[in-house]
């Protein structure tokens, strides 16, 4: 099992999750626990930076990408390896900083990924990156904000950004199909 902390880098205060997951789950399982402990919609691409390598969905325009499908984290991150990058929605780019806390020896394969902590809510889809959040902020924090009513209303009419809800984030993790291929 590796113990991470994904932090959302470049925002003040901190926006970040804890998670432990098997080692032998697919890169491409890990963007989608990334994506859930996030509340990520999956509407954008993505990549993985891993020892100068990128990991991501391969297509005829990036050849240079490693298939996320083909190899574990275990494979990708190794033993050594106390940091690597994940990069959401290349218009916003919302980097994420993955820093390995310890690896947990154990049942390989039988445990489930689980939030174990986290800090705060991630800024809405398409906001327009970490100075679009910003913005959102100011404008959603003061009646007065030219943009308030159509920035609320672009999030559903309320949003806190100190909110986050484990419960809420492990269900949707218990409820994660694991079924991508198992890689060596």
């Amino acid at each position: 099992m590796y113990q991470v902390k994904i932090t959302l880098r470049g925002m003040r205060p901190p926006i970040w999750r804890r998670v432990r997951m098997p080692g032998t789950i697919a890169l491409a399982t890990v963007h989608d626990v990334i994506q859930t402990v996030f509340g990520w919609t999956d509407t954008h691409l993505h990549q993985f930076h891993i020892h100068r390598t990128s990991y991501g969905q391969p297509d005829d325009f990036d050849q240079a990408v490693v298939d996320e499908n083909a190899v574990t984290l275990a494979r990708a991150v190794g033993s050594c390896t106390k940091r690597f990058a994940y990069v959401y929605d290349f218009g916003d780019d919302w980097q994420h900083e993955v820093v390995v806390e310890k690896i947990i020896g154990g049942d390989a394969g039988s445990e489930r990924p689980s939030c174990l902590a986290g800090k705060r809510h991630r800024p809405p889809e398409d906001c327009g990156g970490r100075w679009g959040y910003r913005r959102f902020l100011e404008a959603i924090r003061d009646p007065r904000h030219p943009e308030h009513e159509v920035m609320l209303a672009s999030v559903g009419g309320a949003f806190d950004s100190e909110a986050f809800d484990i419960a809420a984030v492990n269900r949707d993790l218990a409820g994660l199909s694991l079924a991508r291929p198992r890689v060596q």
